[in-house]
């Protein structure tokens, strides 16, 4: 079984949460994070806050295995750091071309006015995108501080979807941060839609079971460009919406819940499924309730309303920051994870 899950907004949205819970309730054999370390996901596991850059939310379960893919950007140092932090030495592993950032890449991107404009974290991740375009950048298999972690990840992960194994795969960002199909030029340097996801992976369309986007009950943006519905500062606070950024710290733009987007973001993204993270934001109430039953009548209401416009079941609904913080509806609609 093959699943991937994918911002619908503009990141942020919780994919590190899901990815999380996923991977721990559903018994994931691999646990997949494409993309590069200009995103951060952040997971409470057990009261213990992680910030991740490079590996999957989906350490939380010991037994899954972790893969970072060649279509996935990491610098040593932090790759290194996570590993350690973590404790997941034996159990994580890098493709051979997978790209590195290197020290030459941020130096670039500080003193790019483009960049600047459009809210860059700076962290290198165009300057080493543009690098492997021009076939000029290094990959794993060129440092020997890798060698130990070396592996082919496709061939890995589509010899365990052939023995029936089940493999997540985490993006990250979000659908309108995409290098394509985002508000451009306010977006990243990658595609970071379903397909995506696939390509960076090394797995071909086919063999996907689930697509899972991830919603936020409201929608956040960090740095710059358009961001329709926007609320100023004093009403974000009020609503209790203020978030920063998990590898910026930057303070995170705030908007309602934007139905138009997330119906464009079901046809990107061939959704299956869709997680909603943050309704505790919206129904206080809902703090840490596990079950669909428990929750007010107003909360399903407007659960049932997203159903309704987007034609897709909500089958996981975040109540809290811990990952165990879910309503799981999936058996009960009749979905497999």
């Amino acid at each position: 079984m093959l699943t991937l899950i994918v911002g619908g907004f503009f990141g942020d949205e919780g994919k590190g949460k899901i990815s999380a819970y996923v991977s721990l309730a559903k018994s994931y054999d691999y646990a997949v994070r494409t993309g590069a370390i200009n995103a951060g996901h952040t997971v409470v596991f057990r009261s213990r806050k992680f910030k991740l850059r490079v590996v999957s939310a989906g350490f939380v379960n010991e037994k899954t295995k972790l893969i970072i893919p060649p279509g996935a950007l990491i610098r040593l140092d932090v790759f290194f750091n996570e590993v350690k932090e973590l404790g997941v030495e034996n159990r994580v592993m890098v493709d051979y071309n997978t790209g590195i950032i290197e020290a030459i890449h941020v130096e670039r991107e500080r003193s790019d006015s483009v960049l600047a404009s459009i809210g860059s974290t700076f962290q290198g991740v165009g300057a080493a995108m543009s690098d492997r375009v021009l076939r000029r950048l290094r990959l794993a298999r060129d440092f020997k501080e890798l060698e130990k972690y070396l592996c082919d990840a496709p061939f890995i992960l589509n010899k365990a979807l052939d023995r029936g194994e089940k493999v997540l795969v985490e993006g990250t960002q979000g659908t309108f941060l995409s290098l394509y199909h985002g508000t451009y030029p306010y977006v990243t340097s990658r595609d970071t839609t379903a397909p995506a996801l696939l390509s960076e992976a090394g797995i071909g369309p086919k063999r996907v079971s689930e697509v899972i986007v991830v919603f936020k009950a409201y929608v956040t943006r960090v740095g710059e460009g358009p961001l329709d519905g926007e609320l100023n500062y004093e009403e974000a606070v009020k609503r209790g919406w203020i978030e920063k950024g998990t590898v910026t710290g930057r303070p995170r733009r705030v908007a309602p819940f934007n139905f138009e987007l997330a119906r464009k973001s079901i046809m990107l993204n061939s959704a299956t499924q869709i997680a909603l993270t943050k309704l505790d934001a919206l129904f206080p109430e809902v703090k840490g309730v596990r079950s669909w039953d428990k929750l007010p009548s107003e909360a399903k209401k407007w659960i049932e309303e997203i159903e309704s416009v987007l034609k897709i079941p909500v089958t996981l609904i975040g109540t809290g920051e811990e990952v165990e913080e879910i309503v799981d509806r999936t058996r009960e609609l009749g979905m497999e994870l």
